[in-house]
């Protein structure tokens, strides 16, 4: 796991010399992201120069290091990732004639882009990349970005100048360019938190989408190409469903999942996972606990508030499966502390508040090993998200409820404040209350009288009218817009689950994971998202996924094969933080001088009115706006950091 920049530039009279010093720098930038050490490569001429830095992870000796050069003298690379088949493509090769210095994956690639060609060997690849290659022959840049977005990679052409890194400060740390902010961009991120791909903060600068390829010709043409394809993979699978035999298919499940964990086992340094208790977590290191002598240490992080700590079921599964298990009580002063970097790790807007545990958890397991599996990926797959199933029941149970009734019984539901319902479900048996039940019941009568497509969009929305919110700004229009997927998958939760799958989790869940453990080192691997995993999950039907009044059904009977039933099964949590209470209390001084009026007309990215009125109804304790004044306040923390 490392970090890429660089830059293709034909037309600057800058010297070779004066290029080399900012390719440095930029490389510098997120040294960071790989500590082990830096490589530079720049051509003859200095057109072309690729920078890196190196988290040693396989091959830790010299003939790993980055940029590195095939042994023909045709590529020279740069890469982020880890490829889980480099042996097989390695016998592949060794067998066609080809004859490796050491054990990299990336010296694999190297060949591999000599032996098929850059497309091809990609096409062959399974892993998490971002591949940066310079063809000598062809004088051809290659830009590539693995097929569900699990790492990052971003790039910008102004004029004959084409830039690129890992992340955004890479380019800024290039003196050909003045950043200029995206109010259109600005507007997106505040009604999803994030900003969604491919557009970025900055006007003119692209992420490079999952499962797309990039090249840029000697005279600058630039091609995009997709070579994977997440919603034709999505549509083939759900038009070709046909009947399942259970059993075969929770053993397929599970023997495409213990191929993916034991790969990506793979480590010649220390490796562990994250373990929450929950279902995802649980069944990885499960299956890391099937490995022949596998030693597995796992690491959780838990609150000091109730409703928020899924410590103790972490534990418990920790215990039955013998890990070597780690645990941390975040308190509200540790998040206090970790506050002002987050705009320096983010590196553009993004307000998805379990940053703020992800990265103390990443910190916590970095102590103790360089590599950690994740879960993530499940919901996306297997219909974990609350929404998947409330829309389904809601349809079902109110869809014949005239919208006009449904408009008025959802007035009334929020007629009671959310801490009144928090107070009368407290009386219920625990069994029966899920967490912060107020705030479910307010989004329940946000969506009373919304159709499938327009619930889905609500439930995904902060700001629901960014445009009003940031003067100036249209907001662009993607694949949540998009009421053709109606026709590709007509079954409401299909189209959440694929929309879910090209949104929120490359632009929100992979890119947190990312710049948190990256912030600190440390490389993140999720086995649930080999993209062998996906196509055989878009083939199940969704009786078994949505069962029994919840979701991840067949992942659930993967793991009641390793963990008894009773130590997982509880309602769905979630990474939250109880950034309410601490907006009101700890972190209140910090929020005020954000929210000040004069400073955010100052600063211009939004009106300061309607921001005001929502902080003074969260301090008052009348209204939850926790998840709105969140993302302003990220977004002015970054507009400070990096615009002021």
């Amino acid at each position: 796991m490392c970090g890429l920049t660089g830059f293709f530039d034909t037309g600057s009279q800058r010297s070779r010399e004066e290029r080399l010093r900012i390719l440095s720098t930029m490389t510098e930038s997120i040294a960071y992201r790989g500590p082990d050490a830096q490589g530079l490569w720049i051509s003859e001429s200095g057109t072309v120069g690729l920078g890196h830095r190196r988290l040693s992870i396989i091959d830790l000796s010299p003939a790993g290091a980055q940029p590195m050069t095939s042994a023909d003298g045709r590529f020279i690379i740069v890469y982020n990732g880890e490829g889980y088949n480099a042996w097989d493509l390695k016998s592949e090769l060794e067998a066609k004639g080809h004859r490796f210095r050491g054990h990299s994956d990336t010296e694999v690639l190297c060949e591999g882009f000599s032996a098929w060609g850059v497309e091809e060997c990609i096409r062959r690849f399974n892993g998490m990349f971002a591949i940066v290659a310079w063809d000598t022959v062809e004088r051809r840049l290659w830009l590539v970005r693995d097929r569900l977005g699990i790492k990052p990679l971003h790039w910008a052409k102004f004029g004959e100048l084409l830039m690129f890194g890992s992340e955004l400060k890479c380019l800024r740390a290039h003196p050909g360019w003045q950043p200029e902010i995206d109010r259109d961009a600005v507007a997106a991120y505040l009604r999803h938190n994030y900003i969604p791909a491919p557009r970025t903060v900055y006007q003119g600068v692209r992420k490079l989408e999952p499962g797309h390829l990039l090249t840029v010709s000697a005279d600058g043409e630039v091609k995009d190409l997709c070579y994977w394809s997440a919603h034709d993979v999505a549509r083939a699978g759900v038009a070709g469903r046909g009947a399942f035999d259970e059993t075969e298919a929770i053993d397929r499940l599970e023997a495409l999942l213990t191929d993916a964990v034991h790969r990506q086992m793979v480590s010649d340094v220390p490796l562990g996972a994250f373990l929450s208790g929950g279902i995802d977590s649980s069944t990885v290191a499960a299956l890391m606990r099937t490995k022949a002598g596998a030693t597995v240490r796992t690491f959780s992080i838990g609150f000091s508030e109730t409703g928020y700590d899924e410590s103790a079921h972490a534990a418990a599964v920790a215990r039955h499966l013998g890990t070597d298990h780690t645990e941390l009580t975040l308190r509200p002063d540790e998040a206090l502390a970790l506050v002002p970097g987050l705009a320096e790790y983010y590196d553009e807007p993004f307000s998805d508040s379990s940053q703020l545990p992800t990265l103390l958890l990443s910190r916590l397991t970095r102590q103790h090993v360089t590599v950690a599996l994740s879960g993530d990926g499940g919901d996306e797959l297997f219909a974990g998200y609350n929404r998947y199933f409330w829309s389904r029941r809601l349809e079902r149970g109110i869809g014949w409820i005239p919208p006009g009734l449904r408009r008025l019984g959802g007035k009334a539901l929020r007629s009671v404040p959310p801490a009144a319902w928090d107070r009368m479900a407290g009386l219920l048996p625990s069994r029966l209350c899920p967490p912060q039940p107020g705030d479910k019941i307010h989004k329940l009568a946000d969506v009373l009288a919304l159709d499938e497509t327009a619930l889905y969009r609500r439930l995904i929305s902060h700001w629901p009218e960014p445009e009003r919110l940031v003067p100036g700004s249209r907001e662009p229009r993607g694949p949540v817009w998009d009421d053709a997927l109606t026709n590709d998958f007509p079954q409401g939760v299909d189209r959440m689950q694929y929309l879910d799958t090209v949104t929120y989790l490359p632009d929100d869940i992979l890119t947190k994971v990312d710049r948190a453990t990256m912030a600190v080192s440390l490389e993140a691997r999720v086995p649930l998202l080999d993209h062998r995993v996906v196509e055989f999950a878009w083939s199940l039907p969704l009786s078994l996924k949505l069962r029994d009044g919840g979701g991840k059904w067949i992942l659930k009977q993967v793991l009641y094969r390793h963990v008894p039933r009773e130590l997982v099964e509880r309602p769905k949590m979630g990474f939250g933080v109880p950034i309410a209470a601490w907006l009101r209390g700890p972190l209140r001084d910090w929020a005020e001088d954000l929210l000040d009026a004069r400073g955010l007309a100052e600063g211009g990215l939004v009106d300061p009115a309607p921001v005001r009125h929502l902080w003074a109804e969260h301090l008052s304790g009348r209204r939850n706006w926790q998840y709105l004044l969140w993302g302003v306040l990220m977004l002015e923390e970054w507009r400070r950091r990096w615009m002021a």
